[in-house]
């Protein structure tokens, strides 16, 4: 409903916008949601420094590794000989060193296997369901097979036995000699351990066809936990969930194979004269200069090589080298079809291998596309953080589903049907995998945070950096997280099973929504919302940059973000990041108001369409009708002036008064009450609790619209409902909330005013049995299509 302004408003109307959020009831409540983080975070000092840089004494460790290992295929089982030289730059003695035992999370009686929960489902159990439910260990282990890192040796460089105590994952080492600040130890640890099946992050995956196995190994080799200024040694147990806490080195490690396998691994193998074939060698040279992928590796020589006519092939050893790295992985198999080519992603003369390695399983999808979504991965990462440093960057086709990631190659899925047929799921979840898996090389490969404790720190903003790359690869790609509609459900579910993002890895449930996709839609609004995107693109890159190669925490990166940008973002970080609350905003009512403008001609106007509305319709019709049958319809005498008196006429003395009411009024005053403006009085209701920006959509009478965003701050004297007056020339007709889904509400019910009813779709059937629906590119011909989504 419209209300009319009394002309002294006018003298307060500059400050409406100000009073109005002032508090006003005793529903005021004061809340701290814009207070700073304060010591939430931790103090700074000279290793880290309060903008969120490293500090000038910042240290980090570092361990080189020369590792020796074989696979033996037979027996699917990996035996290895390493020697590490540790570097003690931190300011301290240390006595003892920890190893990373990865392996033992497999061990029948290991802290993995013990922690694990479940229930027998009276709807019946499959016999390795029941075997992982006895023995607490993942179904797709053997329960005959003893799983886990034999440690044969551990001795220091004179050949002398060092004393270790295993805890589950972890390893202690005990030094005869403290280590002092500056000074480095080599120590040499030999290891075996059996594979286990391919389980999202390492293993085998058997072929029953043609009876080969793929190998993906990675945690494969003891590892040395990082020692750092805000943990000390980082010793965290690895129960499956939370990945991996590491630190750089150089590693030069020699892996022997079958000598039909061929391998991928992380860093540049140094000896591809003695372990290729010349055909194969002349590839790899024309790879070099080709602007599409070349086969290096065909489908044909996989094929033979996989039927194993030879069948005592002998051995090949491969021997890679891989500087500044934090980790090694490396696959081989001999039903590997390898593609390759040299680009130049950057346009600044430096030159960077993009690779493939896939069975004949994964085509035709990989032939077409894993090569050019690796290098699309490093040009658009690359644009927004860091040129990507190393030689290489590989994708090695492992299984359906999922993927992992380890510096310079990665192990992931999206795999077509026997046929050859795949769907459209299948394609994209397939190009999404790689580039998110890929991308890992720049968060946590090398801005190297803790995963086994910050999760989000590497899964979010890779996730998020995911998102942006896929849109540039395919405007209309079906993107699986980052906008801000794909998290409402989980942040609307049930409080009892909500982390804040906060969290430590092994403790979240449901890791995927929390740790990737919540994280990275919060980075997203950032960008699109509050900060704007060049705000946001300068202080993002600034914080890859500072921490390249480094060890950053979470207040490092929430620092730098401000730091950058000047942008104050504590509330944004308590709420995303601290808390579990939703994002509900409710527009409770819209108050309409005009200023009485004291013209007689609008005025007195607005009066008689007024009275006229009052009079109501039918009694207007039944008067009309009625008019000749009065007293004074009948009787003239009757009538007198007030009979004829027109109350809505503009007099001279109306236009007298007016004249002078305007005489008094400045320039500024005058145009607002000429202008006619409307004046609306929104009331917003924090329902859901997570402060965020106000954007409202006004639709106005004319059929044009426009938006207004307001920021968070909006909420900062009463985080529950505020009231803000919003000025228009033309009359709106509909309101509306967060209009292009920009916050993440939860419900958009209420975003409305007046309320906008939408209906629940539901279909109506025939009583007969439902046909699957055709796959369209198979019925217009279009092409090899025809399974369901993977990803």
């Amino acid at each position: 409903m419209k209300k009319r302004l009394l002309p002294f408003i006018l003298l307060l109307i500059s400050i409406a916008s100000v009073a109005q959020q002032l508090p006003t009831s005793p529903n005021f409540k004061a809340n701290d949601r814009f207070e700073q983080l304060g010591t939430i975070l931790p103090t700074p000092n000279t290793y880290r420094a309060a903008s969120g840089a490293p500090g000038r004494e910042y240290w980090q460790q570092r361990a080189d590794y020369d590792i020796k290992a074989e696979l033996d295929d037979d027996k699917r089982r990996i035996t290895g000989s390493e020697t590490i030289t540790f570097f003690n730059n931190s300011p301290d003695e240390l006595k003892y060193i920890w190893m990373q035992l990865d392996q033992n999370l497999f061990k029948k009686d290991g802290i993995g296997a013990t922690s694990r929960t479940g229930t027998v489902s009276e709807k019946g159990m499959s016999v390795a369901q029941l075997q992982a439910m006895n023995t607490g260990r993942g179904s797709s282990l053997d329960p005959k097979t003893e799983y886990g890192y034999e440690i044969k040796s551990i001795k220091d460089k004179a050949g002398k036995a060092l004393p270790y105590t295993i805890n589950n994952t972890m390893m202690r080492i005990d030094l005869p000699v403290a280590m002092k600040p500056g000074t480095n130890l080599a120590f040499s640890v030999d290891w075996a351990y059996n594979i286990t099946e391919y389980y999202g992050r390492s293993g085998y995956e058997f072929f029953a066809k043609d009876g080969n196995s793929n190998y993906f190994i990675a945690h494969w080799f003891p590892r040395l936990a990082p020692y750092d200024d805000v943990n000390g040694w980082n010793h965290k147990q690895f129960l499956g969930q939370g990945e991996f806490a590491l630190i750089f080195g150089n590693y030069k490690v020699a892996i022997t194979v079958p000598a039909d396998h061929i391998v991928a691994a992380s860093g540049e193998c140094q000896n591809y004269a003695q372990v290729l074939t010349g055909a194969q060698k002349q590839r790899l040279k024309q790879a070099e200069t080709s602007k599409t992928p070349v086969i290096i590796v065909t489908q044909t020589e996989a094929e033979k090589a996989e039927k194993r006519e030879n069948k005592n092939p002998g051995k090949k050893t491969w021997i890679y080298k891989a500087d500044n790295v934090r980790d090694f992985a490396f696959a081989s198999s001999r039903k590997f079809i390898w593609d390759a080519m040299l680009t130049e992603p950057y346009k600044n003369g430096r030159k960077i291998w993009s690779m493939s390695f896939y069975p004949k399983e994964g085509n035709p999808l990989w032939e077409q596309y894993s090569t050019r979504a690796v290098e699309h991965t490093l040009k658009s990462y690359g644009n927004r953080t860091f040129e990507y440093p190393y030689p290489v960057a590989i994708s090695c086709h492992a299984t359906s589903g999922g993927g992992m990631e380890y510096p310079m190659i990665s192990f992931n899925g999206g795999r077509p049907e026997e046929d050859g047929t795949y769907s459209e799921a299948t394609k994209y979840g397939m190009i999404g995998v790689i580039i998110h898996e890929v991308g890992h090389n720049f968060f946590p490969m090398i801005v190297n945070s803790d995963e086994r404790q910050w999760a989000w720190m590497d899964e979010g903003l890779n996730t998020f950096c995911q998102y942006l790359a896929e849109k540039e690869w395919d405007y209309n790609y079906p993107t699986r997280r980052g906008e801000p509609n794909q998290i409402t459900d989980y942040m609307s579910s049930d409080p009892s099973v909500l982390s804040p993002i906060m969290s430590s890895a092994e403790n979240v449930i449901g890791l995927g929504p929390n740790a990737y996709a919540k994280p990275a839609t919060a980075l997203n609004i950032l960008r699109e919302t509050v900060m704007g995107r060049e705000l946001f693109d300068h202080a993002f890159k600034e914080y890859a940059t500072r921490w390249r190669f480094k060890s950053p925490t979470p207040s490092d990166f929430f620092r730098t973000m401000e730091d950058a940008s000047g942008v104050d973002l504590d509330w944004f970080w308590k709420g995303w990041f601290y808390g579990t609350e939703p994002v509900d905003q409710d527009l409770v009512s819209v108050d309409w108001f005009s200023i009485d403008t004291q013209n007689p001609e609008i005025e007195k106007e607005l009066a008689r369409k007024e009275a006229v509305r009052k009079q109501g319709t039918i009694s207007k019709q039944r008067d009309l009708a009625d008019k000749a049958n009065t007293v004074v319809g009948q009787d003239s005498t009757m009538a007198d002036f007030y009979n004829t008196y027109d109350p809505f006429k503009v007099t001279n003395a109306d236009r007298q008064r007016y004249e002078q009411y305007l005489s008094g009024l400045s320039q500024n005053e005058r145009d607002l009450i000429q202008n006619n403006t409307n004046f609306y009085t929104l009331s917003v209701k924090n329902k859901g609790g997570l402060v965020m920006p106000v954007i409202v959509k006004m639709e106005f009478e004319d059929g044009t619209d426009s938006t207004a965003t307001f920021p968070a701050e909006i909420w900062r004297f009463n985080d529950g409902q505020i009231n803000k007056v919003i000025t228009t020339q033309k009359k709106v007709v509909q309101w509306t909330l967060d209009p292009y889904f920009q916050i993440a509400d939860i419900d958009t019910a209420n975003n409305s005013f007046p309320r906008v009813a939408k209906p629940t779709r539901f279909q109506i059937f025939k009583q007969q049995q439902l046909r699957r629906p055709a796959n369209p590119m198979q019925t217009e011909g279009a092409g090899k299509l025809g399974t369901t989504p993977r990803n």
